[in-house]
């Protein structure tokens, strides 16, 4: 990662653009703003960006169909910008590899220590977990380099993962057959508790299974505990 973080800002909103610009560059992070779609697929392709703040009701092509495209391009960090209350769009982003969302109206400095907090789970957390020593984690079959930051399956084939569903996993590879309730998970992943409907842990698990060939009705890496959360059934061997 770059010394000067450097976002993307997608919003419609010219007053937002202007104010998030301002306040981010304020706080010690490059920002590229631009209004819609077209101008983010510009930048995107012209540029380097660490993390990307998509607001989700762009004109002409909507902010889903861009994270489609940028997840087909790259696992850079996205930070959802969500009407308040639209809960399916949200739920839609996070299936689609979105790495945290903050509803509007905002506070920049909420957006702001989410940003940093992604920032940081990406860049650094999630190998300072990592025990000295282990330069890869086998299970079921399945290989993650924590060095590389990567998923192979049993062909030794990589599978994409966002860095999310990295985070997701390596927490559960590490607390293999230790049930873990969705706010645990939250809180070791973001920083922060479940709000009451809030399904972000859900949806990730979700992604995760299909990523690992995990069918979720009858799952056997990651099972289900009912009234309990989720917990890695599988024997863990550190090499």
């Amino acid at each position: 990662m770059e010394q000067t973080p450097h976002i993307l800002v997608v919003d419609d909103d010219r007053e937002i653009r202007d104010l998030l610009g301002r306040f981010l560059e304020k706080h010690r992070l490059r920002v590229t703003t631009v209004r819609d779609a077209k101008e983010a697929r510009r930048a995107w392709l012209n540029g380097h960006y660490q993390l990307i703040v998509l607001d989700l009701m762009l004109p002409g092509e909507s902010g889903l169909d861009l994270a489609r495209w940028l997840r087909s391009q790259s696992d850079v960090p996205l930070v959802m910008l969500t009407a308040m209350g639209e809960e399916t769009d949200r739920i839609i982003g996070l299936e689609l590899g979105a790495d945290d969302y903050v509803p509007k109206p905002f506070n920049p400095r909420e957006l702001l220590a989410r940003v940093r907090a992604v920032l940081r789970r990406v860049g650094e957390q999630a190998d300072h977990r990592v025990e000295a020593g282990t330069r890869a984690f086998r299970f079921g079959g399945w290989t993650l380099e924590p060095t590389r930051r990567r998923l192979l399956n049993p062909d030794a084939v990589e599978v994409p993962l966002t860095g999310g569903e990295y985070d997701l996993l390596v927490a559960l590879v590490e607390r293999a057959n230790r049930v873990l309730t969705r706010d645990m998970l939250l809180d070791l992943l973001r920083g922060r508790q479940a709000g009451p409907f809030d399904r972000a842990i859900d949806v990730a698990i979700s992604r995760l299974r299909r990523k690992l060939e995990d069918d979720g009705r009858n799952a056997q890496l990651i099972k289900t505990v009912r009234g309990g959360g989720y917990v890695l059934a599988a024997t863990v061997e550190r090499v």
